[in-house]
């Protein structure tokens, strides 16, 4: 089961000290969610942003960074952007009492994702282990956020503030 949370902006800050790829999500941007666990590698969770539904997502293809949500209907989840994070680093996001036009978007995204999880989850692993062993395809590999380097981060904030 996924989860729907927002992930601490003083964290994304942290991490684009290190890697500019990582998403930006201050002051506005704040409220915007981030995909649950994907997948636990090395021990580690790590979350992908959503994207709200453009209509250039029709066009666009899937991709291993790139995955449509209900043919880009819904939007689309941004593994590029994917960072581990430690549950210090995030909040639930609560889709139960509210019932904004935004938040019965994420609700359709969630059951979405939740009825592809295994898709999601393969998805996710294989960019990450093409990434971290040296075969993904160049253009691709540029997109991504350095996993490995933000792991290291993601402990090295932890240890920070504790």
């Amino acid at each position: 089961m996924f989860k729907l949370v927002k992930v601490d902006y003083e964290y994304c800050d942290y991490l684009r000290e290190y890697d500019s790829k990582v998403c930006y999500n201050k002051g506005t941007k704040e409220l915007r969610p981030y995909l649950g666990v994907l997948f636990e590698i090395n021990k580690v969770q790590y979350f992908a942003p959503l994207s709200s539904p453009k209509l250039k997502h029709k066009s666009m293809p899937n991709n291993l960074d790139f995955v449509k949500i209900d043919n880009g209907n819904l939007g689309a989840i941004n593994f590029n952007n994917m960072i581990p994070l430690t549950e210090d680093n995030y909040e639930l996001l609560d889709l139960k009492h509210n019932n904004s036009k935004y938040y019965n978007l994420l609700r359709l995204q969630l059951r979405w994702l939740n009825r592809n999880s295994k898709y999601i989850i393969n998805n996710a692993c294989t960019l990450y282990t093409k990434y971290i062993n040296g075969t993904l395809n160049k253009r691709i590999k540029e997109r991504c956020c350095n996993f490995k380097l933000l792991e290291e981060k993601c402990l090295d904030y932890k240890l920070i503030n504790v």
